[in-house]
């Protein structure tokens, strides 16, 4: 199995925080839309015949995309790939762009999932990161998608801003539960370097993030999601009845996938590779049929060091065992070393050979995984970094 990623490079307004590649013009719309369908045709082989198991619209904000545009690209992708008739197929919308007219449009076309970035139900926070819908609108479209007769939506939130205080997160959630989503993705607020928040927290605009704020807000969220029958199944996500996002899932367990459009990147266990981030030189290149990505091939290394950073942030863990059979017994003496070294025993547990993280220890995630990690050296053997 196999997924697809479509990035669609357009957003009607910059959030302050984010760093993904966007436009907030629309005046190329039609040429890139043109480019994105002659790469779905020629990287058809990419994937070796794979079945699709999931087809992923995100960016950018894929939601402003007219039905007819979204029909035609479903249109290529089936023409040229073997989708599962039980594919998910999920396109992420803010919630101003989801009319009763649009959503209508959505249901004529093989959508089946809604990725709502709400962020927040709270207009203080939602203005803090410079959203362009407002809070009411976060509640009632989930609703009216939810009339419009689709089942299966996630929605995104914020935590960690500073204008949200503990109380005010625990209203979010209660909002979200009470909203019955089957899926929550929630992010802590991260101030990435050459962003506009960034640059208003240095110049002293907006008030700087908490880590011990965040951190609190974390913890009270697992807690009270678990209490109200979401299973927490990575870091950032959870859902309820088993509805884990097969597109996500695919990606923390090493399933291929191929991104289509600018800045999109790629994966077929054996190396990785990702679009120009340029909407422009994106559309010159496929067209005149010029290479348009960079590709990394993964060494051993690279792949022991991905199967560990995404493994332990999910449910699912690391497999000890297997890493002892690809890597060997000396490799898995060093993983064992390395926790015991770096880690706090109330950090993590190990059961049935499989490594998993604990409530505590997911604050610690991205620590654990830089302290396991292995380099090649010059004679070709694996060593911790």
């Amino acid at each position: 199995m196999a997924g697809i990623y479509l990035h669609i490079p357009f957003c009607k307004q910059a959030c302050n925080y984010c760093n993904f590649y966007f436009s907030t013009s629309l005046r190329h719309k039609n040429e890139v839309i043109s480019a994105i369908l002659l790469e779905i045709k020629e990287r058809k082989n990419y994937l070796g015949g794979e079945k699709i198991d999931s087809i992923y619209f995100g960016g950018g904000t894929p939601s402003v995309l007219s039905g007819d545009d979204i029909k035609v690209l479903f249109d290529t992708i089936y023409t040229h790939y073997d989708v599962r008739e039980d594919a998910e197929i999920t396109i992420e919308a803010n919630p101003d762009d989801l009319t009763p007219l649009k959503l209508k449009s959505f249901k004529e076309t093989p959508i089946n999932r809604f990725s709502i970035g709400v962020q927040s139900f709270l207009d203080n926070d939602l203005k803090y990161m410079n959203r362009a819908h407002t809070a009411a609108e976060g509640f009632d479209c989930i609703a009216r998608a939810q009339d419009t007769g689709f089942e299966n939506i996630s929605i995104d939130l914020i935590y960690g801003t500073p204008t949200l205080s503990n109380e005010d997160w625990m209203s979010n959630l209660h909002k979200a539960v009470h909203a019955a989503v089957s899926h929550i993705s929630a992010y802590a607020l991260t101030v990435e370097t050459n962003t506009p928040l960034a640059t208003l927290i240095r110049k002293k605009v907006l008030a700087p993030i908490s880590e011990s704020h965040t951190s609190e807000q974390f913890l009270a969220m697992i807690s009270f999601l678990n209490e109200h029958s979401y299973e927490q199944y990575e870091i950032s996500n959870f859902c309820r009845d088993e509805q884990y996002a097969k597109h996500n899932s695919a990606y923390w367990k090493g399933v291929p996938y191929l991104g289509i459009g600018p800045s999109a990147h790629s994966y077929n266990k054996a190396s990785r590779s990702w679009n120009v981030s340029s909407n422009m030189n994106y559309v010159k290149d496929v067209l005149s049929g010029k290479c348009h990505f960079t590709t990394e091939v993964l060494g051993r290394h690279d792949i022991l060091n991905e199967t560990i950073m995404t493994g332990i942030r999910t449910k699912w863990g690391v497999d000890l065992q297997r890493i002892e059979s690809t890597y060997g017994m000396s490799i898995l003496e060093e993983i064992y070393y390395n926790l015991q070294e770096n880690a706090l025993p109330n950090w993590y547990h190990i059961e049935n050979n499989i490594l998993t993280l604990t409530k505590e220890g997911r604050l610690f995630a991205d620590k654990i995984a830089s302290d396991l990690f292995f380099d090649m050296s010059e004679e070709g053997e694996l060593f911790s970094i």
